[in-house]
């Protein structure tokens, strides 16, 4: 995104939302800090018991034990779309293994899927998890042909702390290749607001993100020599008009309030990407939300809409 352009897109940010933001920090570009190679597939297969014609093999995409993916496909010569699924955690715990249920159900939709482990916060500070998923999606790409995977035709759906990854590598750079979309559930688009919220709030969540985030900035406030951190952190600053269209979806009590999403769209807005931003009647975050009547089904329509 050119300077005129990003400088139009922050001069829309609501005061309230960005209060902090501008006593501190001075964002950078989206494509700051320089994302590694990826490290090499190696074969793993996993339980694979009554699966019905899908195999499923993990993959290591990098060095770190927790840069692995699981990978579930149809072997019958196709190309399909591919579903990235990022599981979440306060980016600090959660393991793909409590996603194999939503993964196995988008697999016998027909997608080619990959639910995806990353570095926690404990491991490396960001953007060490944006880094993972978009080498994880590198070594989908480059493997394509084995998992019967379209290349150029794939979503992101993260939860929670895996949906600020998702929308993270959504606003990345001046678009990913072959992505058609991301859906985050209660995606935390603004740490920095996370923070904010967090500081005087009786919610007891409310007081844990804020704490995540400190430690996913690597332990420091969003000041001085972290402000270019936190800022990297911040998923619509990075708005340009290349990036994915998003669906985002929040209860409408919940900790990681809809508001965070409505600062996304106003600011994917102003170059002309579209953002949906779904609220639905409780306090449900993240996989109980999925899982709440007809949010599942909603999501995979906008899915099919997107990449088929």
């Amino acid at each position: 995104m050119c300077m005129g352009e990003r400088k139009a897109v922050r001069t829309a940010v609501s005061v309230s939302a960005l209060a902090l933001a501008a006593v501190v920090l001075t964002p950078v570009a989206a494509n700051a800090s320089r994302e590694p190679t990826p490290g090499p597939a190696v074969d793993n297969p996993i339980d694979a018991d009554g699966l019905g014609g899908l195999s499923t093999e993990t993959v290591q995409y990098g060095s770190h034990k927790r840069q692995s993916m699981d990978v579930w496909w149809t072997p019958d010569g196709q190309q399909r779309p591919g579903v990235f699924l990022i599981h979440g955690g306060w980016w600090s715990s959660g393991d793909k293994r409590y996603m194999r249920e939503i993964v196995r159900g988008y697999a016998e939709l027909g997608y080619t899927v990959f639910n995806l482990n990353y570095r926690l916060s404990g491991d490396a500070a960001w953007p060490a998890q944006r880094t993972d998923a978009l080498a994880a999606i590198s070594t989908a790409r480059k493997h394509a042909d084995k998992w019967a995977f379209d290349p150029a035709n794939y979503v992101l759906v993260g939860f929670s702390a895996g949906g600020h990854i998702a929308a993270s590598v959504g606003t990345y750079g001046d678009g990913i290749s072959g992505l058609k979309g991301v859906v985050g559930l209660s995606p935390i688009i603004s740490p920095l607001r996370a923070y904010s919220d967090g500081e005087k709030a009786i919610e007891p969540n409310k007081r844990k993100l804020r704490t995540a985030a400190i430690k996913l900035a690597g332990g420091c406030a969003p000041k001085g020599k972290c402000s270019r951190v936190w800022a990297s952190m911040e998923v619509a600053w990075h708005a340009s008009r290349k990036d994915a269209p998003m669906l985002t979806i929040h209860s409408e009590d919940e900790f990681v309030p809809p508001v965070q999403s409505q600062l996304l769209k106003q600011m994917l807005g102003q170059v002309g990407v579209p953002v949906t931003v779904f609220t639905q009647p409780g306090a449900n975050h993240s996989s109980p939300l999925y899982r709440q009547p007809g949010v599942a089904e909603r999501v995979q329509q906008w899915i099919a809409a997107r990449i088929g």
